[in-house]
């Protein structure tokens, strides 16, 4: 049987983590932690924390990976791919992408920025994925003829369960309780970049209450926020609106 192939594009700094953890937590679904992370690396040379090792563990060529996350059968009847929009590099055939049941995961970009800088002190907007998610989206929406499905971070903290009926309902599955909550600690299914990003997640044993939040950055931080509202602003409008979230 062809497993769902969810893929969940978001960019770092969200509840990506622990939306995988929710997805994990399923029983009926496989896993995959940023495939694209170490092709991205090799190709563009930045430096983030672990570098090395998540060359020398990934995949870095990425029709490779991409034949891998298209053609493989996991086991299980969904295969939940957690992506980084930014790994999407200029230039890379994304025609693979429309084969998948593509969600797009969105967050403030002045939270993930101030998030962001925490464990990498360079941020540029490039960075944080928030361009390259209105590419996507467009990309998306031109060749389906609809928008794919976009979920924000902070409507989505304040109601879990109710977002995650809906995204069950639109991608032709059962929702279960077992989305809500899960075992703290790591999984053998996280990256090997987890030390050096998922101590909130490995802490976690479910979602964390939503809180306002009003982040301070330096001008540099600043800036990069705000070459990327007007894209999150695009996106936000399109949201999921469920009841139980900020209107």
């Amino acid at each position: 049987m062809t497993p769902l192939r969810v893929a969940m594009w978001s960019g770092p700094r969200n509840i990506s983590t622990a939306m995988m953890r929710a997805w994990e937590n399923r029983g009926d679904c496989a896993v995959s932690d940023e495939p694209l992370y170490a092709a991205y690396l090799a190709a563009t040379g930045l430096d983030h924390p672990g570098r090395d090792a998540i060359i020398a563990a990934g995949e870095t060529d990425w029709r490779a990976v991409v034949a891998d996350l298209t053609t493989r059968e996991p086991g299980p009847p969904i295969w939940y791919q957690k992506h980084m929009t930014h790994h999407l590099l200029s230039g890379m055939d994304t025609e693979w992408v429309h084969g998948l049941a593509n969600v797009l995961l969105i967050r403030e970009p002045a939270q993930v920025v101030a998030s962001y800088v925490k464990s990498r002190a360079a941020c540029e907007p490039a960075d944080i994925g928030v361009l390259q998610q209105a590419q996507l989206f467009d990309a998306i929406t031109a060749r389906r003829g609809e928008p794919p499905l976009v979920i924000d971070a902070d409507d989505f903290l304040q109601a879990p369960e109710a977002h995650l009926r809906v995204l069950c309902e639109r991608l032709g599955i059962a929702f279960t309780p077992r989305m809500l909550h899960w075992p703290a600690g790591p999984r053998a299914s996280d990256g090997i970049w987890a030390p050096y990003w998922y101590d909130a997640v490995w802490r976690s044993t479910g979602f964390a209450p939503w809180q306002p939040r009003q982040p301070a950055l330096t001008l540099q931080g600043a800036a990069v926020a705000a070459a990327c509202t007007p894209a999150y602003l695009r996106l936000h409008a399109q949201r999921l609106r469920v009841t139980g979230a900020t209107p």
